[in-house]
């Protein structure tokens, strides 16, 4: 057994190594971690497939396939163009709007998928105001993680800790999430006025110019529209009752994904599971696979056991280790391999004498998500804008995104302290 977890550690860091490093794509290498640990006998197959977790997966194929048929009507970018327009045009107050929007699409989109729809339209916008675009994308970034902490659906790490601890409902997390999510964006949005309002100036007749576009003709399907809104509507009244209706989040999402693909017929189909990032659920196969050989040869019970005698099993030592070594953790490691081996060790921590976990589960959720704006590679979101901006000419180095990013997140998982202390541990 020993010799086991010995291969098993080592299959782990090896694969995590060159997750970090990027030469490979990170869905080949988890992949290929996974069959590594069935192929040399760390987990066996069986075994393998029940650690995978389907209604995380369930969640985000759905999600993905609903938000990417409501993007071809043209939602996201007039809701853009108007924000801009109730702006002014003034490049300020559409920063702002823009990181408004980006956090409330987080919350309810996920964070990825929101990026990858406000990202062209922030370009689009920058170029009629001749402003550098890179703190318009640096702010969104940052509000959309900070948007996607409030929800269920937000995160992928969000998505993972309630699909692990059935009694985290869709609800449970907008009421101890949201509120910590809405303080620290009011903290953040005035310290984005400060940090940007310099940089990015532009002229009255470039303003004048913004206020003349016609944001009606960015809706190109408006019977599609209707049907979006209507199934989007349907599904996140679902997330709210899911626990009522008896049913798991996926199914509420994969539900409202083939009732919307009822509605728009056949030709949408292969569009939309076309578009489904089918690299990122593959990714999180792997990933449920490499930390089941962990799990398996008893590697996590054993890092349990160490955090509980570090803190000596107290309720507040163990919560405060486990939001700051998510946070700094995630900012320089991808946060959802993180996340998928912080869950059984909290689960390990349980059996082992700490009644209470729920405060542990909201300090992984709120470490892992906010460690997220500590560094370009601390979230698949940061990654996603950074390489779209790098085609358009404007790459985003790791050292630019630090300067900024990494201050405000320290700031966050401060104010992420105190809320924790005061709402669980006084």
């Amino acid at each position: 057994m020993e010799q086991q977890a010995l291969m098993a550690i080592g299959i782990f860091l090896c694969i995590y190594g060159l997750i970090i490093s990027e030469k490979i794509h990170r869905t080949i290498v988890a992949m290929i971690g996974g069959v590594l640990m069935v192929g040399l006998g760390a987990v066996d197959q069986e075994t393998a497939i029940h650690h995978i977790d389907f209604n995380t997966l369930g969640l985000l194929v759905g999600m993905m396939i609903i938000v990417g048929i409501t993007a071809e009507t043209g939602l996201f970018k007039y809701v853009a163009v108007l924000a801009a327009k109730k702006a002014q045009g003034k490049p300020i107050s559409i920063l702002i709007a823009l990181s408004i929007i980006a956090a409330v699409g987080s919350a309810f989109l996920d964070n990825v998928t929101t990026v990858l729809l406000m990202v062209p339209v922030t370009f689009s916008i920058t170029r009629q105001l001749q402003v550098p675009p890179i703190p318009f994308l640096i702010t969104q970034i940052l509000a959309s993680n900070v948007g996607g902490t409030a929800t269920l659906i937000g995160d992928p790490p969000n998505i993972m800790i309630g699909s692990a601890v059935k009694e985290l409902t869709f609800m449970s997390f907008i009421k101890n999430l949201a509120p910590i999510a809405i303080i620290i964006l009011v903290v953040y949005i005035p310290l984005f006025i400060w940090l940007f309002r310099k940089q990015i100036q532009t002229s009255p007749e470039l303003m004048r110019g913004m206020m003349k576009l016609n944001e009606s003709v960015l809706i190109t399907a408006p019977k599609l529209l209707i049907k979006c809104i209507a199934v989007l509507s349907l599904t996140i009244i679902g997330f709210f009752l899911h626990q009522l209706l008896h049913l798991e989040s996926a199914t509420v999402a994969l539900a409202g994904a083939f009732l919307l693909l009822l509605l728009t017929g056949e030709e949408m189909m292969e569009e939309a599971l076309a578009k489904v990032e089918w690299t990122t659920i593959f990714f999180f196969v792997g990933l449920f696979v490499l930390v089941s050989g962990l799990i398996e040869t008893g590697v996590i019970a054993k890092l349990a056991a160490q955090a509980i005698q570090l803190t000596g099993g107290d309720l507040f030592a163990s919560s405060m280790l486990i939001l700051w070594l998510s946070a700094i953790a995630s900012a320089f490691l991808d946060n959802i391999p993180f996340v998928a081996t912080m869950i059984p060790m909290i689960q390990e921590m349980g059996s082992m004498g700490i009644s209470d976990l729920e405060p542990l589960w909201w300090s992984l959720a709120l470490g892992a998500c906010l460690g997220g704006n500590g560094s370009l590679i601390g979230a698949s979101a940061n990654l996603i804008v950074a390489g779209m901006s790098g085609k358009e000419g404007y790459p985003i180095s790791f050292l630019q995104f630090l300067k900024y990013g990494f201050p405000l997140m320290l700031l966050s998982v401060a104010i992420s302290t105190l809320y924790v202390w005061l709402r669980y541990l006084m």
